[in-house]
């Protein structure tokens, strides 16, 4: 089951951003971003592209859909363990970069 709400969840707050400063970004309000989050509603297409380019991730990862060469999935995530997997990632990103 694709849990688009906790994906876009946990990719703003591993981005540190607000429900209003990703609505901005987005050209939506605060609440349809908390509707999103939340499963209340779904994004149209077009806000669906502009949150993966935000996010810097596919539509097909925010869908759910992996590729079968990789394991790693934020779904069955809640917010708050999506942002500490991605919190290690960009942690063990910059430090490669410091190497």
């Amino acid at each position: 089951m694709v849990d688009l709400g906790n994906t876009l969840r946990g990719l703003r707050l591993a981005k540190g951003y607000t429900q209003q400063q990703v609505a901005d970004l987005v050209g939506v309000t605060k609440g349809g971003i908390s509707a999103y989050e939340t499963g209340m509603r779904q994004p149209s297409y077009e806000v669906l592209l502009k949150l993966a380019g935000l996010y810097k991730v596919s539509t097909d990862f925010l869908l759910g859909n992996r590729d079968p060469k990789s394991d790693f999935s934020l779904e069955g995530l809640s917010g708050e363990q999506a942002e500490t997997v991605l919190k290690i990632i960009r942690d063990i990103k910059a430090a490669n970069e410091l190497i």
